[in-house]
């Protein structure tokens, strides 16, 4: 008891010694717990109950927003699918019709390869046909070591990263670097998956007109400024420039000399989509760079895809081993997504090791491509758009009026095409998310090196006669 007492005394001296402003924010503290405890934030009012006939007149009145848009509207704005049977190479089986394939971007014709569908045969024997599990939770099998070594050998870099799915390679590899805060620099022109990719990394994003590399520069000189106003924030930004090999929306090729001289100049990394250009460009398909002669090195990452080229599935990039094996824990397509069937990793490979015995491939490639787009660009309907030696390049309508009437146009020219065993169709793009949302629509025609020079003649003589019979 006489120690009770003697705590109480204690605190009430103390409480006599401490300082006047102590007491004052004490009892307003006190004043407010009691606010809280006993005091309602909010004043409820009276409520007059509805009667039966209010709410069902308000049911009535009530019009629920639909959980998906207008069926007929959707379907008014879609195409019809077609039922595409057997094997897709230089001809194709649409709706039971054998068409000429210009669809399919089976640049090298190793869809159809029997070394490749003898070596996934045997790989479904030996693994089954998957993997089960991400690459860091029991889903690494041999075959996807053996890939990412020999892509880093074709290649020319320490390392490379495969990944399950193309579209998420880019779309994993842009957010594993590029943070809140960074800034990148990016052509207006490109594909969906790195637009996707540039929106998850919540950078600051810059676009510079497409393929226009003096607008760049003014942009990259107006952020050297900034810069100079604010040292301190300018050391801990990041710069990055982020372009395609080949553009998939355009056909047009990166000036990559002049890129890799912005890149040292005002010191920003440099990452390269190589998508339709791996497999394609250079003296042995090495991509861009090999096509202008510069070390790859001097790209901070390039990305390819296993998808066009290859005829497998998935995407890689290589570079320098320690900017690779950051995306083993940051890359989300990587981290988070089961493995590359192993039936489809061997089958990349043995594609690889046909690019490596068969260099004549390429040069095969450029020749019919080159052709066919020169039987085209003379059609008074059409313009042809795209690099030369590009094996994808488009076709848009030369009179343009509006957005409407020039998908009506296509839609047209695509249809007489096929009732004239001609496959084509238009590039797919969607107008209400991409960054380009007005963008003139047009046909992507894909050309593989099956094709011969009366496969050719063919395919330009009906787009030119469908061409005609579209615009009357």
């Amino acid at each position: 008891k006489k120690t009770k007492e003697w705590v109480l005394a204690e605190a009430i001296h103390s409480m006599y010694q401490a300082p006047l402003y102590h007491l004052i924010l004490e009892g307003l503290l006190l004043l407010w717990i009691f606010r809280l405890l006993f005091f309602k934030s909010y004043k409820i009012q009276n409520k007059v109950p509805l009667s039966e006939k209010e709410k069902d007149d308000l049911i009535a009145e009530w019009t629920p927003e639909p959980l998906v848009p207008d069926l007929q509207k959707t379907l008014n704005l879609s195409t019809p699918y077609k039922e595409i049977t057997g094997r897709p190479g230089k001809t194709i089986i649409v709706d039971g019709k054998p068409c000429l394939n210009l669809a399919s971007m089976n640049f090298l014709g190793l869809l159809g390869n029997e070394r490749v569908a003898e070596k996934s045969s045997a790989s479904i024997r030996k693994y089954g046909v998957g993997a089960c599990g991400p690459r860091a939770f029991y889903g690494t099998v041999d075959v996807h070591v053996e890939l990412e070594d020999r892509l880093a050998e074709y290649m020319g870099t320490e390392r490379a990263i495969s990944y399950a799915y193309g579209f998420a390679t880019i779309a994993s590899a842009i957010p594993a670097y590029a943070k809140r805060g960074d800034i990148i620099f990016v052509d207006e022109a490109v594909c969906f998956a790195i637009q996707k990719g540039l929106h998850a990394s919540r950078s600051n994003l810059v676009y510079f007109r497409h393929n226009d590399l003096n607008d760049l520069e003014e942009k990259l000189k107006l952020q050297e400024k900034q810069d100079k106003k604010d040292p301190k924030k300018a050391s801990v930004t990041r710069k990055f420039m982020v372009v395609e090999g080949l553009y998939m929306n355009t056909g047009q090729i990166c000036d990559l000399p002049r890129l890799v001289e912005l890149k040292y100049k005002y010191k920003v990394r440099l990452f390269v989509e190589e998508s339709l250009s791996f497999g394609v460009l250079g003296d042995t398909g090495r991509g861009v760079t090999e096509h202008f002669n510069i070390p790859i090195e001097k790209v901070d990452l390039v990305v390819g895809s296993l998808e066009y080229a290859l005829a497998s599935i998935g995407g890689f990039c290589c570079g320098r081993g320690y900017v690779v094996d950051h995306q083993r824990l940051s890359g989300h397509g990587y981290v988070f997504s089961a493995s590359l069937p192993p039936l489809l990793a061997r089958a990349a490979v043995e594609g690889l090791n046909i690019m490596q015995d068969d260099p004549g491939r390429y040069l095969m490639q450029m020749w019919p491509n080159s052709g066919l787009r020169m039987c085209m660009c003379v059609i008074p309907e059409i313009e042809v758009t795209g690099y030369q030696q590009s094996p994808s390049f488009h076709i848009r309508r030369k009179n343009s009026t509006d957005r409407s009437e020039n998908l009506k146009f296509l839609k047209l020219l695509v249809e007489q095409c096929f009732e004239n065993e001609v496959c084509i169709s238009i590039a797919s793009r969607l107008a209400h998310e991409e960054h380009m949302s007005d963008w003139n629509p047009s046909v992507r025609v894909a050309v593989s090196v099956e094709m011969d020079e009366k496969d050719l003649k063919k395919a330009a003589e009906v787009i030119k006669q469908a061409a005609q019979h579209a615009e009357l």
